[in-house]
């Protein structure tokens, strides 16, 4: 995979991370219900970010589909935790793909920092630490 395809491939999980994340919000309530809007902000700012970088370098980002199929439903606040839970992990392999494939500086450090993130985040939402975020 080359830069250009690992960040298409960011790109499109922050799509579908948005509209999970999105689903899952509706569920929550409270400290929940903010620290999901603080997580889904941070995925705004790296979709923006990523296709900031893609249109730099003369291509064309990849659109947002207009729906996703969620892996479960989602009817209370322990089925939208473990949503973005799982949102969190999928994401992490993405940005370690796109930490391997980085070519630029700049490019690079946005995936270092979106790893750390969704590690993190991982962690707040009931997930384990792990030794090497993002390995598949």
């Amino acid at each position: 995979m080359n830069q250009l395809e690992a960040l298409q491939a960011a790109l499109a999980g922050e799509h579908a991370a948005l509209y999970g994340i999105g689903v899952a919000g509706g569920k929550l309530t409270g400290a929940k219900f903010q620290s999901a809007t603080e997580t889904f902000e941070r995925h705004r700012d790296n979709r923006d970010n990523l296709a900031g970088l893609i249109t730099a370098a003369g291509e064309t980002p990849v659109a947002a589909e207009p729906a996703y199929d969620l892996p479960q439903p989602v009817t209370n606040a322990v089925s939208a935790s473990a949503l973005i839970l799982g949102i969190e992990q999928r994401l992490a392999a993405v940005y370690g793909d796109l930490v391997e494939a980085a070519e630029q500086p700049p490019v690079r450090q946005l995936a270092i920092d979106a790893l750390l993130a969704t590690a993190a985040s991982q962690v707040a939402w009931g997930g384990a630490p792990v030794a090497l975020p993002g390995a598949v």
